[in-house]
């Protein structure tokens, strides 16, 4: 008698119906109910090519919380750390501990440098 063992338990996902998870089932009945309700109620009014584009903005980020994990993050907790990344992390700013009277310091002393390595080579040659 043989027993299949998956060999990387980690990824492993009990199926339901037709190989979804249960997730992907409910977020899966949820898109078609809403997505199909909005063109069945305004294809009469803008088409069903116009309907299409107008449910598909609404039922693609539902059909995505079943579907799309990254990193071990469900899209919904994808989404709300990259609105918090963007919306709510305070500024950086930077300071700069090199003031212009600090870079003209160091102009000089490169100039000073550049001074008394000529002076070094003028005392070689005679």
């Amino acid at each position: 008698m043989e027993i299949e063992i998956n060999k990387d338990l980690d990824t492993y996902k009990e199926t339901v119906v037709l190989g979804l998870t249960a997730r992907q089932l409910i977020f899966s009945v949820i898109s078609v109910v809403i997505g199909g309700s909005i063109v069945l109620l305004t294809y009469k009014f803008i088409g069903l090519t116009g309907s299409a584009y107008v449910a598909v903005p609404v039922v693609a980020p539902m059909a995505l919380n079943g579907f799309y994990h990254y990193q071990g993050m469900t899209f919904t907790e994808m989404m709300k750390r990259k609105l918090k990344c963007i919306f709510f992390n305070r500024r950086l700013t930077y300071i700069s501990e090199e003031g212009e009277p600090e870079i003209k310091r160091l102009l000089r002393e490169e100039q000073q440098k550049a001074e008394a390595d000529k002076k070094k080579k003028r005392g070689k040659k005679k």
